[in-house]
């Protein structure tokens, strides 16, 4: 799925020697399948994994992480070095993070998924989070639940008010209100 060169993976280890011990790469992209598809590579705490959603790949001495609902995107993606005489520098190449290749989602909670993937857990992967649509009731109130660096942050009520309703409410006609049903509990995770 993603082949990244040996020099490459020297120089993601030789970073990853300077923090904490068990820290990973995660690999994300902004906006996939769109075309304002940004690939990026953040570090990853051990306390950010998120079993149901990640899925992991082991290179040389260290594993990346990939939110499963990207995989279409990445396919034949490369992660190079390239050095000249003054730097080094990581190139990634994902050829399909423009183009959505899925099927389209048929049912409303699928659709909301997607969309939060896309539109949502796309920008809080930089700060290590993610929110996950639960249900939404016969009231009209789409549940949705925070995890990674999210929990606990400071700014979890501006985003949910801010990004995730705004954005959801404009999206789904069906959807009145949103409700985040997170136990926030501040800690190492979260970001500020």
């Amino acid at each position: 799925m993603i082949t990244i060169s040996e020099n490459a993976q020297k120089y993601l280890l030789s970073l990853l020697s300077r923090e904490p011990i068990g820290t990973q790469i995660r690999v994300f992209i902004l906006h996939p399948g769109t075309n304002n598809a940004e690939c990026g590579l953040a570090f990853l705490h051990q306390d950010e994994i998120e079993d149901q959603v990640d899925i992991q790949l082991k290179y040389n001495k260290f594993f990346v992480y990939i939110n499963k609902e990207l995989i279409s995107y990445l396919k034949d993606s490369e992660i190079n070095l390239v050095t000249d005489q003054i730097s080094s520098q990581l190139t990634f190449k994902a050829p399909y993070a423009k183009t959505n290749y899925e099927i389209k989602p048929s049912s409303l909670t699928e659709k909301i998924q997607k969309f939060l993937s896309i539109e949502i857990n796309s920008q809080l992967a930089m700060h290590g989070g993610q929110v996950h649509f639960i249900k939404l009731d016969k009231y009209g109130t789409a549940i949705i639940r925070f995890s990674g660096g999210c929990n606990g942050c400071s700014m979890i009520g501006s985003t949910v008010k801010e990004i995730v309703e705004k954005k959801l409410l404009s999206k789904f006609p069906e959807i009145k209100k949103v409700s985040d049903e997170t136990e926030h509990t501040r800690g190492a995770h979260s970001f500020y």
